[in-house]
């Protein structure tokens, strides 16, 4: 009886220290508002098949449709952890069959631009750069078009690391760094399970090389993990889904997809891009 006393005793206990936890999500109003959830389930579930079977280019209209429901800095902020949860079930999906002489090219100049991101977080303009990213990731789909070309192209140490650079900037702002890192990647026609590994890695990198700011920004506070918490089951349904129909679509199809996404992608940023500047 006394053993019975001491686990309820113990039981009760662990409750007590479960109610903070409760009491925060339900003072959360993120949480408690019906358009947030219209905003958020559709945006992540594609940010999921994105990031898990096309290159992740579609990732860029989370931050846009989160803005309906709450301020752009916010929402870049509940979704990094959401995006580092999707990265780790990338990693091991396509564990290992990444271009590893890409990344090492790559990361070091990511890291470059989310230090920019970084030091002038309190001045830049997301429309401008929401902009520029549109112009550029629809002229390239253009080009791809109308100037076709079947023949690959060798990787360039100079434009990899300038493009990844300009994607390590636009993912610390925005989480929009799919169509830079697209620009450099989609020329160079790897297979499909290697092109989409390597941006799987590359992003993973960034994306926790990112949580060092964001946190000394004071953007992971506990509301907004709490929000991301909440959220993080639909990560694993998108992921998900996008692993499968990578695996189901042949390359040819494969990457005709992923420049009609870019395309979409970059009509979405320029969208944004004009009317947020007007």
């Amino acid at each position: 009886m006394a053993h019975y006393r001491e686990m309820r005793v113990d039981s009760n206990a662990l409750y007590a220290d479960t109610r903070p936890l409760f009491k925060s999500l339900r003072a959360n109003p993120m949480l408690q508002d019906p358009l947030f959830y219209m905003m958020a389930i559709p945006a992540i579930l594609i940010i999921g098949i994105s990031k898990g079977g096309f290159g992740g280019a579609l990732a860029v209209v989370a931050v846009p449709m989160l803005t309906f429901a709450v301020d752009p800095v916010l929402a870049a902020a509940i979704l990094l952890p959401v995006l580092c949860t999707m990265d780790l079930i990338g990693v091991k999906a396509y564990w290992k069959q990444w271009d590893m002489t890409l990344i090492k090219n790559l990361i070091p100049a990511a890291v470059v631009g989310i230090l920019l991101g970084s030091l002038s977080f309190h001045y830049f303009n997301t429309s401008a750069v929401r902009l520029l990213l549109g112009v550029i990731a629809i002229g390239f789909a253009l080009q791809y078009w109308f100037k076709r070309s079947d023949n690959k192209k060798a990787p360039s140490i100079f434009w990899g690391r300038f493009w990844s650079s300009i994607a390590g900037f636009t993912s610390f702002v925005a989480h929009a760094g799919g169509p830079p890192i697209s620009v450099y990647l989609l020329p160079l026609k790897l297979e499909k399970s290697v092109y989409q590994a390597t941006t799987v890695l590359f992003f993973t990198l960034i994306n926790y090389i990112k949580l060092i700011p964001y946190f000394w920004l004071g953007q992971l506070n506990t509301d907004n993990l709490m929000t991301s918490l909440v959220l993080l089951p639909l990560a694993f349904v998108g992921m998900y889904l996008g692993i499968v129909l990578h695996h189901r679509i042949p390359e040819q199809l494969f990457y005709r997809l992923a420049y009609v996404f870019l395309f979409i992608t970059g009509l979405k940023l320029l969208w944004d891009g004009i009317t947020g500047l007007l």
